[in-house]
């Protein structure tokens, strides 16, 4: 079973930068795809970014390709969301997960969740 931890965010101003790690445990890490999710308040949970466990398939929504850089460090069990040029519809929770499949932006594929971590962007 696969346990993720999300950390790095906070209050930004809108142009600015954030980046968002999510660490997970056990040795089967590098065997899943990863993704990353954001809920905006009375919104569903929507799709941000995915990546293959090699890290050679990468998908981002619409809403911020250009802006943000999914990345992994299977050594390290870690999977990195490089946010830049942030703006105020970026705010909301952000949400790693664990697909045991294929990278998907599929939300009903994965299999395992973090708790998220905030992300406010100024105006």
């Amino acid at each position: 079973q696969v346990q993720l931890v999300e950390s790095g965010g906070g209050l930004v101003q809108a142009g600015g930068s954030l980046r968002l790690s999510c660490a997970a445990s056990g040795r089967t890490f590098s065997n899943y795809a990863m993704g990353w999710f954001r809920q905006r308040p009375g919104k569903e949970r929507e799709f941000v970014a995915a990546i293959s466990w090699t890290g050679g398939r990468i998908f981002y929504a619409d809403s911020v390709k250009g802006r943000f850089t999914i990345s992994r460090e299977n050594a390290k069990n870690t999977v990195y969301l490089q946010m830049n040029n942030l703006k105020p519809e970026d705010t909301a929770v952000y949400y790693c997960a664990a697909d045991s499949g294929v990278a998907t932006p599929s939300i009903r594929a994965y299999d395992y969740w973090g708790h998220g971590t905030q992300v406010t962007v100024s105006s």
